[in-house]
């Protein structure tokens, strides 16, 4: 099964909670990060670490440049980045290398977003088109801090009006201190159209295997 990993925001931990998601799933495990700005130049080329991480979280190994196509080395909008190289972020391009990969026969695949859900790609196109053309059903992440309860609802709202569907999310804890904790993932368990696959506490050292032991991944079910 392949799942859209999105977030209420930029830092609310997608990535951390990607990784655990494939460290608790059963099976073969792959994760891509189609899009990345903020990349560090190296020997071997442009990396990012979100991508790094997904890939040490998956059991397929892939070459990075099938897991992170567009990379771009400022840390800005990624559209803004690719505008400066002279790159097109053509929503079907997108897809087709996805789809290129075939998932190589994974069990369980995670294709994680960049920033929010609605992510411009330039020239009036957004990631969720990709999304919507591949009809994933997606996971959300939401950033427990002041504000979330209105990202959530906004990012809820936006997923069911392009015709997809919620089919878990996960509240994690990005601020090692949140007044009305509890009674805020509460109101999310009763507003969210999707189970809570689980609650991440704020882990001063993220690790996968740590944030994927706080996960039930059979609510995905």
């Amino acid at each position: 099964m392949t799942f859209f990993v999105t977030g209420t925001d930029t830092d609310c931990g997608k990535t951390l909670i990607s990784s655990a998601l494939l460290t608790a799933a059963k099976g073969e495990t792959l994760g891509f990060k189609p899009i990345a700005s903020g990349c560090e130049q190296t020997d071997n080329g442009l990396r990012n670490s979100d991508a790094l991480t997904l890939m040490a979280a998956s059991s397929i190994k892939l070459p990075y440049d099938d897991i992170n196509p567009f990379a771009f080395e400022p840390a800005i909008a990624p559209h803004l980045a690719a505008a400066d190289k002279g790159i097109k972020l053509d929503p079907k391009r997108i897809e087709a290398l996805l789809k290129m990969s075939e998932f190589v026969g994974a069990d369980f695949c995670l294709i994680e977003g960049a920033g929010g859900w609605r992510l411009p790609l330039g020239e009036g196109h957004f990631l969720s088109e990709v999304v919507q053309s591949m009809q994933l059903p997606v996971i959300l992440v939401v950033g427990m801090k002041l504000g979330c309860l209105n990202h959530a609802l906004l990012t809820a709202e936006a997923i069911k009006a392009d015709g997809l569907n919620i089919v878990g999310w996960v509240a994690n804890q990005v601020e090692p201190e949140m007044d009305y904790l509890e009674q805020n993932i509460e109101t999310l368990k009763a507003l969210l159209p999707a189970p809570c696959l689980g609650y991440v506490p704020y882990l001063a050292e993220a690790k996968a295997e740590t944030a994927a032991s706080h996960l039930d991944l059979t609510l995905l079910a």
